[in-house]
């Protein structure tokens, strides 16, 4: 099968968390990733509408959500399991319930827990007190599961992963965060190119450099966009203002202007590099239509992606 990593690995990750890569193995991550193939190729054993039969996720968001929430949601039900969208508003923990009582109580439900929220120590919390796989659809510090689906897109369009030149172009968040840890667990070259004062954390920057030692990946941080992104092969971006930063959006602009994504810009990469962006996007701001829109951008796929590595996560760990 073209792209394929692996004919088979074998995972043994049922119960567990998924709360960041740097968890997980270069073994187990390509494992995911292959699985993801094969469920979306429709060649998986496992590809069951029985695979999940009366299994529940429950779905905590305290952020607004697109394709975390219909990803997982869709997941479930064409595995034959259900999902519950449980608004933070809605449940007990909005008006004051602890996080470990929480945890405890949705364990005697449900067969798993995806949250997507804002603090990365709330999702450690709860994972500590469930007894129940824990999923991170996103915090302040991590996705990654955007990094998953950005992975499989990137080694479906490329046919490899090891030794790729991705570029990051603009903050420093938590979408470059995963990024930057999946990228030094498989070996891909990856360029951070932001503005001063808007790097990654220092601590998530040092975690990869620790697996990149292992894999043999480069990873760097650089202020010059257009010395970065020459002859890079994947060039991503995220918006400027991401959720919670609404009231620094005016002064984001300004710091941004000068690392959109434009024609201009990717001219300088390979002339067969591929656009990526997390969605949602703000077309004039972080990325010009032209690009995301043009014959470069896997933005779509990109998109489609998540429904298959959630779909692997999911019957891995429940």
């Amino acid at each position: 099968m073209t792209g394929l990593i692996a004919d088979e690995i074998n995972l043994n990750m049922k119960g567990k968390d998924f709360l960041t890569l740097a968890d997980f193995s270069t073994e187990e991550i390509n494992g995911l990733l292959l699985k993801a193939q094969q469920l979306k190729q429709g060649i998986y054993s496992g590809e069951d509408p029985t695979l999940l039969k009366g299994k529940i996720l429950g779905m905590i968001f305290e952020k607004s959500s697109t394709r975390t929430r219909v990803s997982f949601e869709a997941g479930m039900l064409q595995l034959g399991g259900h999902a519950l969208y449980l608004n933070s508003s809605d449940l007990q923990i909005g008006r004051g319930e602890s996080v470990a009582d929480t945890a405890k109580v949705l364990s005697s439900y449900v067969d798993g827990i995806m949250i997507r929220t804002f603090s990365h120590k709330l999702i450690e919390e709860l994972a500590e007190h469930a007894t129940i796989p824990v999923i991170n659809g996103l915090t302040d510090l991590y996705h990654p599961c955007q990094a998953l689906a950005d992975m499989l897109t990137i080694l479906e369009e490329k046919g490899s992963l090891k030794g790729i030149k991705l570029v990051y172009v603009g903050d420093g968040n938590n979408v470059a965060h995963s990024l930057l840890i999946a990228s030094a667990k498989l070996g891909i070259n990856m360029t951070i190119a932001c503005p001063k004062g808007y790097e990654p954390q220092q601590t998530v920057l040092q975690l990869a450099k620790e697996f990149a030692q292992k894999s043999g990946a480069e990873i760097a941080v650089n202020y010059d966009v257009e010395e970065s992104v020459k002859n890079a092969e994947v060039i991503y971006t995220d918006v400027w203002t991401s959720m919670g930063q609404e009231a620094e959006n005016e002064k984001r602009l300004m710091i941004f202007k000068d690392y959109q994504v434009n024609e201009e810009l990717m001219a300088l990469a390979k002339q067969d590099s591929i656009f990526l962006h997390c969605l949602p996007a703000h077309r004039g701001e972080e990325v010009t239509a032209a690009v995301i829109d043009g014959p470069n951008s896997s933005v779509f796929n990109q998109a489609a992606n998540r429904l298959h590595v959630q779909k692997a996560l999911l019957s891995e760990l429940l």
